[in-house]
This record gives structure tokens, sequence and C-alpha cells, in this order.
């Protein structure tokens, strides 16, 4: 029995029927060594005497697999340990450090970076936050209007999360003032840790609720899609005004794209992917009316 390990499968078989062998193709496998299309193994092995018309077993190579480097900046490491399984890949040096900026338990950084091309087994190495350095006293907002709670939380080093404008019947405070904020003053949070404003609509004012809200997507991968191959992809939000795109465009699959979306009402935000519906989420749902005619809603976004 000669040796197929190194020739070409269309080499091999013909080897196989000058010999009057049979061939067949049990098994297919990446390989670093072997170029595609290459017998890496053979069943029986090179040397061992056979009859003609024994069959040989090959095991072929699919070459080297190149994939792009999922996004795992931001996640937490469960997220991470199902983004390298779904793209087998492994999970290399992970350094844990401070940070004023990402959660505990989330990636800072990776190396290699997001979307460069890598190849199956490769290893990523992480750099994970340990938390905030400093805890925050979290200032009093209520009272303020929104130009000065935004000023005041810049300079305390507070980051805002979710801004509602709500109608708060005829006795609210004046258009623009914020009326609640969550968590409370003097509460203690890391740097990242978001406060919530709720902002009046102005007295008199009913209707529906203006949201502003940050929203963070990660674009997913779909199936039967080739390795490098951009995604035609749409965010569409759908509120009390109807339906609008916010984002179409092209983007890689693992990208994150970050928005800050302004919905009036309760609001959905759909993404879609090559066209197929890939997720959607729920950005607010509207409380039951309790006094009044519904009136156009006049607050806009500062």
């Amino acid at each position: 029995m000669p040796s197929f390990v190194g020739q070409t499968l269309p080499d091999a078989n013909a080897e196989v029927e000058r010999l009057r062998l049979t061939a067949a193709v049990v098994d297919h496998t990446t390989s670093d060594r072997y170029p595609k299309n290459v017998v890496i193994m053979q069943r029986p092995e090179a040397g061992q005497q056979v009859r003609q018309g024994r069959q040989i077993s090959f095991v072929i190579s699919d070459g080297i697999v190149a994939r792009l480097m999922p996004d795992l900046r931001y996640q937490s490491m469960r997220e991470v340990q199902l983004d390298l399984s779904h793209t087998h890949l492994q999970l290399g040096k992970v350094r844990y450090m401070r940070s004023d900026v990402i959660p505990e338990g989330h990636v800072i950084s990776q190396n290699p970076g997001p979307l460069v091309s890598v190849h199956e087994g490769d290893t990523v190495n992480l750099s994970v936050s340990r938390g905030a350095r400093l805890t925050i006293a979290v200032p009093k907002f209520v009272g303020l209007d929104i130009d000065q709670a935004r000023d005041l939380a810049e300079r305390s080093g507070i980051k805002l999360g979710q801004v509602v404008w709500t109608p708060l019947g005829k006795n609210a405070p004046p258009h623009g003032m914020v009326a609640r904020q969550l968590p409370p003053p003097n509460a203690k949070i890391a740097s990242y840790d978001p406060v919530d404003l709720q902002v009046s609509a102005g007295p008199n004012e009913s209707g529906y609720i203006l949201r502003q809200v940050r929203v963070l997507v990660s674009v997913p991968t779909p199936e039967n899609v080739q390795n490098g191959q951009q995604l035609d992809v749409r965010l569409a939000l759908t509120d009390a005004t109807g339906q609008h795109d916010i984002y179409h465009a092209f983007a890689e699959p693992g990208q994150k794209l970050d928005f800050t979306v302004t919905a009036l009402g309760t609001a959905l935000l759909d993404m879609y992917v090559n066209d197929q519906l890939a997720g959607e989420t729920r950005l607010g749902t509207e409380p039951p009316r309790t006094y009044g005619n519904v009136a156009s809603p006049s607050p806009t976004p500062l």
C-alpha cells in the first residue's frame, strides 16, 4: 500500500484506480499544514498488504478556515465564552484591571482586535474590568432644568442613562425641569453606573412619554454567510409617530452599533439583517392616561 498523504484528491483517486482499489472520502478537517483538497490521512496505512478491490478511506483537508474576530468589548465573560465557542476560537490570557468606564466582569479590550482575520483554534487575550477605582456621590438633579442637569452630570463625572420626558398633569413642574431621578441624591455609585432622569413635559401637558435611550447592539451572524461578507443591516424604530429607519448601512458580523434613540410613547426597535428580522427590543410601555384629552406632545429633546 503506497502513501497517498500529501496528494491531491484527484491524484490519489487516479492512483487508487490504477492499483485496482476503491477510494472513499470519510471525513474532512481543517489543517494548517496541508492545503485544501489534499489527503491528510488514509486507512489502511502505507506499507500494509491489501487485496485488489479493497476500499481505501481518506480524510481530506479543508485548509485553513479564516474567520473574523468577534467584537468582545463590553461583553460579560459568559457572552465571551458563547461567542468564542460559536467561532471555534480559544480564550487565552485574561488580565483584570480597574476601569471607571467598563462595569465589573466585562471586557475592556481584546487582542487580536475586533473584526481582524483569524483562524479556527486561534486564541484571544482579554483585559477585563475589576470595577471602578472610586465611587461617586450622586448629586441632586431634581429641580434643575435639563441643560443644568446635563452640565452638572458632566462636571460630576456622572453618566446619564434614560432621559424620559413625562406628562405629569396640570400641576406639573415647568417644561424641562427634572422631576425625579434614580438613584436618589447622595447614593454611592460607580463611575459607569447611569443616573436616569424623569423630566417634566410642562403644566397641563398630557399624552405621550418621550424617551431618550442609549442603545448598544451587536450585529449577529446569520447562517450561510461567508467569512468577510458584509451584511445589509437596518434598524427600524416604531413609536407613536409611525415607523422610520434610524440606521441602514452595511456592517460586519459582530460589529457593535451605538445609538441614542429618541422615541415617542411605547416603542419597538427592530433589527433586520439582509432583510430578515434578527431581533426586537421594546424601549418602553406607555402608562394608562388618567386625565384630560390627548394633546399633541410638545417636549423636544435637548
